[in-house]
């Protein structure tokens, strides 16, 4: 094979495999070293809650302030998990299945299966045994696994009710005694780029996906993506190293090009991506939707939307389950920023049968922005908003305090620099997903 023809090859293997390796990646740090902001290190199997919603001292990119997270990393090699879901009584909640590929597979709550309590085993692939009577299964595409769980939280007043549900939230396993292979160890003396072929390599193995992404992995057989045994990243040779590294350079260029808006859009048009989740081609579970509205007919351009939205929304629900709109500018066509103060005229509520909310971010972080009176987000339950006598409402955005009180009640603080704002629908109706609802865009005052 020739270099430039290697080098392709290399790109390619970025573009299939960082998904994986920015998962487990991810899943192994949860476990090993927690994810700050409350989150400690916790085991597989148990779930981790976070206690209050998040603020400027979370650390996790584009984050939400809407909801509480619970998550569970599960590893399943041992056998199944009971998981036990609470009774939230009508309350919004979602618990989000994600394989290692970042395929979600399942989804549980208000949308899929209701608010009553419920009681699920969430097993291995292949299993064939007997679940207990009247407990339906969820059986995960990989022995590793996430659980990303999400409880509207309406403000302070509320937090004991969603602090109950998580204590009643639990795993359990099927059978005790069970053998746990965890997340192999890829070979820590290979450097550099490389590491990220060694990661790809080991947790392909260790993780099979559906058996035409099997077929097409086995074209990376010349990258040493299917050697078996000693890694062939340890002192290789260098050329043959170096053409490694310029195809993960390209791949990982290739996939940075289409985070972007990818749509021609108007001076101030907010992004909808209604469709970032939809490369899940082979594993519908509960509360998924197989129908080809939500599948991505081309399997190699689905390699590509699964890159990208690993990048940038790792753990993304599909749109059926919560919509975003995100804005890149306003309607004059400039970057926002802190610098500037803008309004957003709703005429009415966006259509949903859940909530929805409007969070800002400091960029480049992608983070929450400290502020002095603590908020984070507005929505249709925040309290205190002022509403026209037509019932739109027209929220102001910007860093310093307004000087008019009667505008301070829709404020929504704004970093000092450049920002991006999110609005979340959740459980969208019908306008939202044929694309027929859109949203204003956001005014320079």
């Amino acid at each position: 094979m020739s270099d430039a023809a290697l080098e392709a090859l290399a790109a390619d293997a970025y573009v299939y495999g960082s998904p994986i390796v920015r998962d487990l990646t991810t899943v192994g740090a949860f476990v090993a070293r927690g994810m700050g902001s409350g989150l400690p290190p916790t085991p597989f199997n148990r779930f981790a809650h976070a206690r209050e919603p998040a603020t400027h001292r979370t650390e996790f990119p584009s984050v939400n302030s809407d909801t509480l997270y619970s998550f569970a990393q599960l590893d399943l090699s041992g056998g199944p998990i009971l998981l036990h879901v609470p009774d939230s009584r009508g309350s919004y909640y979602v618990l989000q299945f994600v394989d290692a590929w970042t395929n979600n597979f399942a989804y549980l709550g208000r949308r899929s299966t209701g608010t009553a309590e419920q009681t699920w085993l969430v097993a291995p692939p292949h299993w064939h045994g007997t679940p207990p009577e009247d407990v339906q299964v969820i059986v995960s595409p990989t022995t590793v696994a996430s659980i990303i769980g999400r409880y509207a939280c309406a403000g302070p007043a509320d937090l004991p009710r969603v602090l109950d549900l998580q204590r009643h939230l639990t795993l359990t396993p099927l059978e005790l005694g069970g053998v746990y292979a965890g997340i192999p160890e890829p070979d820590p003396a290979v450097q550099g780029d490389l590491r990220f072929l060694e990661r790809l390599r080991k947790w392909m193995a260790a993780f099979p996906p559906a058996e035409p992404d099997q077929e097409y992995q086995r074209r990376f057989a010349p990258l040493g993506l299917l050697d078996t045994g000693t890694s062939p990243y340890l002192a290789p040779d260098p050329v043959w190293a170096r053409t490694l590294a310029d195809g993960l350079a390209a791949g990982r260029q290739r996939v940075e090009a289409v985070t972007g808006p990818t749509e021609e859009r108007g001076a101030g048009e907010w992004a909808i991506s209604l469709h970032l989740f939809d490369y899940n081609l082979d594993h519908f579970g509960p509360g998924t939707i197989a129908s080809r509205e939500w599948r991505t007919a081309d399997r190699r351009a689905a390699y590509l939307i699964r890159a990208a939205a690993a990048h940038t929304g790792l753990w993304g629900n599909h749109a059926y389950e919560a919509t975003y709109a995100v804005a890149h500018e306003d309607a004059a066509g400039r970057p926002l920023t802190g610098a500037h103060s803008y309004t957003l005229r709703l005429d009415g509520p966006p259509p949903v049968d859940a909530f929805w909310s409007l969070t800002v971010y400091r960029l480049p972080e992608r983070r929450l922005c400290e502020n002095p009176i603590g908020r984070y987000s507005v929505g249709d339950r925040t309290q205190g908003l002022a509403y026209g006598e037509d019932g739109s409402l027209t929220l102001v955005l910007q860093h310093e305090r307004p000087a008019d009180p009667a505008e301070t009640a829709n404020w929504l603080p704004t970093p000092p620099g450049e920002f991006r704002p999110i609005l979340r629908m959740y459980q969208p109706r019908a306008a939202v997903l044929d694309g027929s609802y859109r949203l204003p865009p956001i005014e320079p005052r």
